[in-house]
Formats: structure tokens, sequence, C-alpha cells
């Protein structure tokens, strides 16, 4: 029997996000058959985005080593013990909005962003200019990452809910870029 339900852990996150202001819309999980490696893909929003234009994928992936390495040392602990620590998944949330006519200048958004995230939730931001044909203006997509650390000892002893203050992060940059999306979706004037 494993020593942590990782399916139990991804229907409780989808709640606590739910309980955190989001929208579970859809769930996929993937498990390559050659290195038995996992993935759980979640797609959210904030409840006020849910006609668009903001999308939120978290992302938890799953590596069997590091797993079997923490069963191992949970089994090897006596009864009372505390399980170690040092073991984690990683854990990803990727923002997306449609291609921006009018795009935000990115260090400004960046600061910004950074500035509503706080230091414990680190965000990487960056776009990609597409032009939809030789004629055309460019479009701007625009990418959000935070990564982040999940703990497996803090899974397995479920002393306090996880990812507490990260979701209030997300829900807080989700509402930021919510904000600016009608000027940057909107034609030039």
């Amino acid at each position: 029997m494993a020593v942590i339900d990782v399916p139990g852990f991804v229907a409780d996150l989808k709640s606590h996000a739910a309980d955190h202001g989001f929208h579970v819309h859809d769930e996929r999980h993937f498990v390559e058959s050659y290195s038995l490696r996992q993935a759980w893909e979640v797609d959210l929003h904030p409840e006020e985005a849910c006609g668009g234009p903001l999308d939120l994928h978290l992302a938890l992936e799953i590596d069997p080593r590091t797993l079997l390495s923490f069963e191992d040392a949970v089994m090897e602990l006596p009864e009372d013990a505390e399980p170690p620590d040092g073991f984690d998944f990683p854990i990803t949330f990727n923002w997306a909005l449609p291609p921006l006519l009018d795009g935000p200048d990115l260090l400004q958004l960046h600061l910004d962003l950074a500035a509503v995230a706080g230091l414990d939730l680190p965000l990487e931001v960056s776009a990609i200019d597409s032009f939809p044909a030789a004629t055309d203006a460019p479009q701007r997509s625009l990418t959000i990452i935070a990564r982040q650390q999940v703990s497996l000892a803090k899974i397995l002893t479920a002393e306090e809910p996880l990812l507490c203050e990260t979701l209030d992060r997300c829900l807080k940059v989700s509402q930021s870029l919510l904000e600016g999306a009608p000027r940057w979706l909107a034609e030039e004037s």
C-alpha cells in the first residue's frame, strides 16, 4: 500500500482551490509507461473569469523514484517518528491569456505582479510576438509561470492545509491580470 494517496491529494487540492475562489474545469492524469512518471493537470480560473479571458493551468509532477525513496524512508522510521523532509513534488502554475492586440510592457507587468505575488511566489513573465500575416500587426501571447515545491512529509502528516497562501497569491495574480485584460485585448485607438 502506498504511503501517500496522490489521487486523494489531487482531489483535496482541487477542493481547496475551490475554497480559495477558483472554478475547476478539467483534470487530466498522464502516466509515462516506461518510467512511470505521472503528471496531474488541472484547468481552473477565478470565479469571476468564468467566461474568459484568463485560464490557470496547475500541473503536479510525480517522480516515482522520489515517491519510492520517501516510502522507503518512512517505512524505516519508528512508529511515532516524524516523516523525513527533503522529498518534494514540483507544482507549476501557468497563466495564459488569448493573443493581446495591445500587450503590456513586460517589465512593468512583471514588477506589478511581483508586488502582488510577493517573495514566496516568484513569477516568470514572458511573451511571444506573432504575426498572423506579414502585413498584420503583431499579437502578443502572454505567459506567467510560478513554480513551487510540495513537501511529501507535509502531505503525509496533513497537519495543515497545503498551499493556502500560494492559492491566495495565485488568486491575487489572476485578479490583477483580469484587471488589465480588457485594456490589452482592445484594439489600439
